[in-house]
């Protein structure tokens, strides 16, 4: 009889420690479920995150662009190491200015540091202390528009200007000024360059690209069609 309940007992026991084993298994997958789980959550959130940061606006970009050396310029180009080559000079139409021991430069289309770093190249053997500095002093420059605008003719600006910005220094849109159909035309070397513009939407705020106007552009804005 001892021997039978004994037999029993160890049976249940034996059952019991393999319940608990199968529990423990289990346990052990479910854990790892998890960790899977959560790390293909967290690459997925990582996903999601890049997905929703957008890349600059091209447009919001040039707008943002470095003010470059224009016909009209008046700059001061100063060496603190080298005070006899200071000068100032007015960048003339052919984009270029005369300095002291090297002769005709052309600056126009540089920025003042790229200009500065320009310098320091051709004046290398003259500088023991290599430091020059170019700051623009005045700008001014002309350009004209025509058509729908209320002051048509040549305008003159000291400053540098917006497309939309000439158009209202022109006086503004006429009333049968159609915004969308701007023609820019730009004498680049010997090519006549046209840009068409629809400055709408930038005055409606819907774009935010910036055009800006280079020395002797000319404007013409559209008229639309009046129906009587």
């Amino acid at each position: 009889m001892a021997l039978r309940i004994h037999a029993a007992f160890a049976f249940k026991t034996r059952k019991l420690t393999h319940k608990m084993q199968n529990i423990r298994d289990l346990m052990i997958r479910f854990s790892g479920i998890l960790s899977v789980t959560a790390l293909s959550l967290g690459s997925f959130a990582n996903l999601g995150f890049a997905q929703d940061s957008e890349p600059e606006d091209p447009e919001s970009a040039n707008s943002q662009e470095a003010a470059v050396l224009i016909e009209g310029d008046v700059i001061l180009i100063s060496f603190p190491a080298a005070e006899d080559l200071n000068t100032s000079q007015k960048i003339r139409r052919d984009g270029r200015i005369t300095l002291p021991l090297v002769g005709e430069v052309e600056v126009a289309g540089l920025t003042p540091t790229e200009l500065e770093t320009a310098l320091l190249a051709l004046y290398d053997k003259q500088l023991v202390t290599k430091e020059v500095s170019v700051t623009v002093t005045s700008s001014s420059y002309t350009f004209y528009v025509n058509g729908a605008v209320l002051s048509p003719g040549k305008q003159v600006s000291d400053r540098r200007l917006t497309a939309l910005e000439a158009i209202m220094e022109a006086g503004g849109p006429g009333p049968t000024a159609n915004l969308k159909k701007v023609t820019i035309i730009r004498q680049e070397g010997e090519k006549r360059i046209i840009h068409k513009l629809n400055l709408k939407d930038v005055l409606e705020g819907k774009k935010k690209n910036v055009f800006y106007i280079e020395p002797s552009d000319i404007i013409t804005i559209s008229e639309k069609f009046v129906f009587f």
